[in-house]
């Protein structure tokens, strides 16, 4: 082939095209972003609409059925599920892949905002949100220190909150467990009774006294000056000595005559523990496009620093859960599988080739086509990630199929008596149009999975992606960088020249090869007895899927050694009895040996308006 003769005549345009592959490759591979799981985001809202006091039958009737009457008219419609509860309407719509779904949200809330005047007057603002992959957190943060907890509440919110929502990559922080302060008045009634105060009294003044706003301005010909009324109640002693009436003998009579006035922790709503002790939970959401693993590193660099301005408070900062380490893990287990399967690879074509020659040509064009593989994974915005690591692992095999095709036809030529040369040349003349052939059709067969517009698609592009990216950078190499290296380092050896035990391995082939020989004369011979035991085989492995021995399911499980343990609790009991409660339950999981970390949250449920809804407790398990 003309290509192939040029880079054997022209070295220096070959090697200066793989040296700018190489280096592109490796600055592709540092500026990719790890992920678990490609993005991919299903064409699905959420709607959810909450409705206080409201019995199931009454959301079902007046909010839930209008919602979906609201919803069906959207283009592209393929399936709805709606769920009524006491206080909450939950419509599920799912769409034909292909619809836009940003556009599709707003579209929803143009439409039930038509329907606005048909809804109950009680509901509170509909909430809408597509369900992606990349709403789930990233990581859980325990905060403990030996401050108060009005104190420990100020400084998450002041100062440790800031700081993680600066990070490049931070969407959201999320706390259970703190304790803000409130002002509480505890009003004395026989005090009240005998001044002759009502609570509403009470309430009036101090709205009153509470006051902000602008109220105007003061022009003239020359100056305009903006008027506003300040003034708010900045400390617990000004709202004692509040001022709520004045006797018919000039008495005053102030807040603190009638009430008690402290600043106190707001009364428990939520609690979170770790391992049974009190604690401060932050959850971490990352941005869409953000990096999970650099994200990580971030936030532990911050919870350093945080911890060391602290120290004297003695607080501590733990990642109790943190999905970048799975992440991590995984993909360090692929990279290094991958460099296990260039090495065997390497190792069987040494055995079978005879030439430690023609495997180090191997082991230099493979990792070439998988660094050149980085670039289109870079210019296609693909990730590491488990999919596109596991198209590397799977594209060696067909990496090192054009490599050997190549290799084995130079070396047939020269056992012919020709010179590296001659051999390269002849030996490309007559493979170079089938190894562009296979490699064409190997493409066809992914590339297709990577065009359409599917869930599937989007889950297996980057996989197919990472396949042809590699397979073209292969066939590259074989048609140019293959020949270069046989017609400069190519030797045919002969048997003498191979050590002991590459002659005894090559004897125990050719006894395999006899053996694999002899089978297929007499396959020749029998062809109807061959014939009715490929049917029975077909059969036998066709009825493995409706017998049940193979199943079907969308994604695989994968175990990451935790669970989540969900209990409901009596609506009509306290929240200090419901942590007494989790409280045995975490007793029992922790006497477990193989149970490492315990995270509790306890808390009412979001179904309805607050003191309505049961009590819930989510126990994450980390074994």
């Amino acid at each position: 082939m003309k290509v192939s003769d040029l880079s054997v005549k022209r070295p220096i345009y070959v090697i200066v095209l793989f040296l700018v592959i190489a280096l592109l490759g490796l600055i592709g591979l540092t500026s990719l972003q790890s992920e678990l799981m490609p993005k991919f985001t299903p064409p699905s809202l959420n709607v959810q609409v909450i409705y206080p006091g409201a019995s199931p039958t009454e959301v079902e009737n007046s909010l839930t059925r209008k919602l979906e009457d609201a919803l069906s008219s959207l283009q592209g419609v393929e399936s709805m599920r709606s769920y009524s509860f006491e206080g909450m309407s939950m419509v599920f719509t799912s769409f034909t892949y292909g619809v836009d779904i940003d556009k599709a949200m707003t579209d929803a809330q143009n439409k039930i905002d038509s329907k606005k005047a048909e809804l109950p007057s009680g509901i509170l603002s509909p909430i809408i949100n597509k369900i992606s992959v990349d709403e789930k957190s990233v990581m859980t943060l325990s905060v403990t220190a030996d401050m108060d907890p009005m104190e420990l509440a100020a400084t998450v919110e002041d100062r440790i909150l800031p700081d993680l929502l600066r990070i490049p990559g931070m969407a959201r922080v999320t706390t259970v467990g703190e304790r803000s302060k409130e002002v509480q008045i505890n009003l004395n009634t026989e005090k009240m009774r005998s001044l002759g105060i009502a609570p509403v009294q009470v309430l009036g003044a101090l709205r009153a006294a509470n006051l902000d706003f602008p109220t105007g301005s003061l022009k003239d010909g020359q100056t305009n000056t903006a008027v506003r009324l300040s003034g708010k109640l900045e400390s617990v002693e000004t709202i004692r000595n509040l001022v709520l009436m004045t006797l018919p003998t000039g008495t005053q009579i102030r807040l603190c005559d009638i009430a008690e006035v402290l600043e106190a922790p707001k009364d428990m709503a939520k609690i979170a523990r770790v391992n049974g002790h009190d604690a401060v939970l932050l959850t971490i959401y990352k941005q869409g496009d953000a990096n999970a693993i650099d994200l990580s590193d971030d936030v532990k660099a911050a919870t350093s620093r945080i911890e060391a301005d602290y120290s004297a408070s003695n607080m501590k900062m733990e990642f109790v859960s943190d999905t970048s380490e799975f992440t991590r893990a995984s993909i360090k287990s692929v990279l290094v599988d991958l460099l296990l399967a260039v090495l065997l690879v390497a190792l069987v074509i040494l055995l079978f080739l005879g030439s430690f020659r023609n495997a180090l040509i191997v082991m230099l064009v493979v990792p070439l086509s998988l660094i050149g593989s980085f670039i289109g994974m870079q210019v296609f915005h693909f990730t590491l990630n488990l999919m596109s690591l596991l198209g590397l692992s799977v594209v060696i095999g067909v990496l090192v199929d054009d490599a050997i095709v190549v290799i084995e036809n130079v070396y047939r030529h020269l056992e012919m008596g020709k010179n590296a040369l001659k051999a390269t040349a002849d030996a490309m003349k007559e493979i170079g149009v089938t190894v562009t052939t296979v490699t064409i059709v190997l493409i066809i067969v992914f590339l297709p999975i990577a065009l359409t517009n599917s869930l599937v698609s989007d889950i297996l592009r980057q996989f197919c992606g990472v396949i042809v990216f590699s397979i073209i950078f292969s066939l590259v190499a074989a048609l140019t960088l293959v020949p270069l290296l046989t017609s400069r380092f190519a030797k045919a050896e002969n048997s003498q020249d191979k050590n002991g035990f590459l002659r005894w391995f090559e004897g125990k082939i050719n006894a395999f090869r006899d053996w694999i020989a002899s089978i297929l004369q007499w396959s020749l011979g029998h062809k109807r007895w061959i014939g009715l035991l490929v049917i029975a085989l077909t059969v036998a492995v066709c009825s493995l899927f409706p017998s049940g021995f193979i199943g079907f399911e969308f994604m695989p499980d994968v175990d990451q050694s935790e669970f989540n343990l969900v209990m409901e609790m009596p609506k009509d009991i306290s929240i200090e009895k419901a942590s007494e409660m989790v409280a045995k339950a975490e007793e029992w999981l922790r006497a477990r040996p193989e149970v490492v970390t315990l995270i509790t949250k306890i808390g009412f449920s979001g179904g309805s308006n607050g003191q309505d809804a049961p009590y819930m407790a989510e126990i994450t398990v980390k074994l």
